[in-house]
């Protein structure tokens, strides 16, 4: 006997104009689905008879039109997505390596806000927030006079000549001390504490847009404007005053308030960003990357049960083809730190190892306790090094030395790990050169492939443009989207302090095309018109 059954299902895509009706056979039995608009006169009938108020647009009226495009055009971008759609800075993809002049960070020319300006901002996968200097109390030196190997000046963010800009209030979701403001309505203050010594930055919350150019599996190129969190640093300490982002710093942690998080949650690209460190002093950003098929990865774990930062297990740090026992450690992987950083008890196994292998004189420098001063050929017989991370998982260290001068005309060789106290580790740039590094939030994966920082489908500067006449940028998620349950970036606060100290930047504490989409703007703009 033939059983019917009827599902009522509800679509929000443009195209589903009609109702449509299918019939499927299938082991004798029929089965039928009704598909019905979610806009339509049924749609509304059948959401009154659940006790739902629904407020309906008039159909064919601008403001429908409008919403339909919109819809659409939020499916494509996500669809786009699933299409390795990725997106770079809008003066390209290209991060920027000055060495000491600039505290050995890795920066990228940002551009914010309507009109835009340009800001050198430095690149900081161990923290959350983005901020840059703005309505300066206490900030650094924005004068390239003050930085050798910059030839324009730095900028200030100034909220008032951005048409973009708007104060994010002491009620919003983001705002992380709302609690301590006396009226809700009240702008949103900041406050972050860095690593480093007395570092820190403070002001006030702002949304604004962040100008990128998005390519396509197809190299196609577009200009985007995202909606983001930015953080008007008015007032700076420590290494922000000494040399370290003097023109801010772009938090990539998993938190909430962070560019890669808002990015996916306005739908442009996954939850996935990769910085590529070539062993030039360039190398490259991608948000939305999620890296090659081939590439090596591991999961990220809980740091004291909760995942809120970039932190892998290494089981092991070996050294030629030696394994220390119990040489294992948990490591937060840190753009933001120029060093690598290992508990004091492994530092101390994994350094007598590589002395036993290393056929030359130590002789310590300052900073750095296992320095070789190298010959006319260099320094041979260096030892390799690898980390066994979880999965038996290899990561290569490309370059574990690296070379200092004494002023005198002696070079010298040294080995770019330090100790740290407690048990959690980092894992800095220097550990990283000569990789493409993926940091997958979607999928809790820490990616990496060797790699010449080559731009990943051309990313030649496109000039940002508005969005099409009477349409806007996606708006900030939703308070519902904004909650998820990763937390603030932090580095360890167990992990104390280090000589020399982790840069300033190491925090304490993301194309289909469908006609009607096309049918629904010219509808618009002649509405207007």
């Amino acid at each position: 006997m033939a059983i019917p059954f009827t599902t009522l299902v509800l679509l929000t895509a443009a195209a589903m104009l009609q109702l449509l009706s299918v019939e499927v056979a299938a082991a004798g039995e029929r089965y039928s689905s009704r598909l019905i608009h979610g806009f339509s006169d049924e749609a509304m009938s059948f959401w009154a008879s659940k006790g739902k108020t629904v407020t309906w647009l008039k159909r064919e009226s601008v403001e429908h039109m409008r919403l339909l495009l919109s819809n659409d055009l939020k499916r494509q971008r996500l669809k786009l997505g699933s299409q390795k759609q990725l997106l770079f800075p809008s003066q390209g993809s290209q991060t920027h390596f000055y060495g000491n002049d600039l505290s050995w960070l890795h920066y990228a020319w940002i551009d914010i806000g309507t009109p835009n300006t340009s800001f050198l901002v430095a690149l900081d996968a161990g923290s959350d927030l983005f901020w840059v200097p703005c309505n300066c109390v206490q900030c650094a030196p924005l004068s390239s006079s003050y930085y050798s190997m910059l030839d324009k000046d730095l900028n200030e963010y100034s909220s008032a000549r951005s048409s973009t800009s708007k104060h994010l209030s002491c009620s919003h979701q983001l705002c992380e001390l709302g609690p301590n403001c006396q009226n809700p309505k009240e702008r949103c203050p900041y406050t972050v504490n860095y690593y480093s010594e007395n570092t820190s930055s403070s002001g006030f919350l702002f949304e604004d847009q962040l100008h990128l150019t998005s390519v396509g599996g197809h190299g196609h190129q577009g200009s985007v404007r995202a909606p983001i969190v930015i953080g008007c640093g008015s007032k700076q300490s420590g290494s922000y005053l000494n040399g370290a982002a003097p023109d801010g710093v772009m938090g990539l942690g998993p938190g909430d308030i962070s560019v890669p998080s808002l990015l996916a949650k306005s739908g442009f690209v996954p939850r996935s960003f990769s910085l590529c460190f070539g062993k030039s002093s360039s190398g490259t950003i991608f948000f939305g990357d999620q890296g090659p098929e081939n590439q090596r990865q591991s999961s990220f774990v809980s740091l004291d049960g909760k995942f809120n930062t970039y932190v892998v297990e290494v089981q092991r740090y070996c050294v030629g083809g030696t394994c220390p026992k119990q040489s294992g450690f948990q490591a937060l992987v840190d753009s933001g730190s120029s060093f690598t950083y290992l508990p004091s008890e492994i530092f101390t196994k994994v350094v007598t190892e590589f002395e036993e292998q290393i056929n030359a004189t130590r002789l310590a420098t300052e900073d750095f306790p296992y320095c070789y001063k190298a010959s006319s050929r260099g320094l041979p017989n260096i030892p390799s090094m690898k980390l066994m991370l979880a999965a038996n998982q290899s990561f290569v260290i490309q370059n574990p030395m690296f070379t200092i001068s004494n002023g005198q005309g002696d070079n010298f060789y040294c080995v770019g790990i330090l100790p740290i106290e407690g048990m959690i580790g980092i894992i800095g740039q220097n550990l990283m050169e000569g990789y493409r590094m993926v940091f997958d939030w979607e999928n809790m994966k820490l990616g990496w492939s060797c790699s010449k920082c080559q731009d990943i489908g051309g990313s030649a500067k496109v000039p940002p443009t508005p969005p099409p006449s009477g349409l806007t940028s996606n708006p900030l998620p939703t308070t519902e989207q904004q909650r998820s349950s990763g937390g603030h970036a932090v580095a360890p606060a167990i992990a104390g302090k280090a000589t020399p100290k982790p840069s300033a930047a190491s925090l304490h504490a993301v194309s289909w095309h469908c006609a009607i989409s096309s049918l629904l703007l010219s509808l618009v703009v002649m509405l207007y018109g």
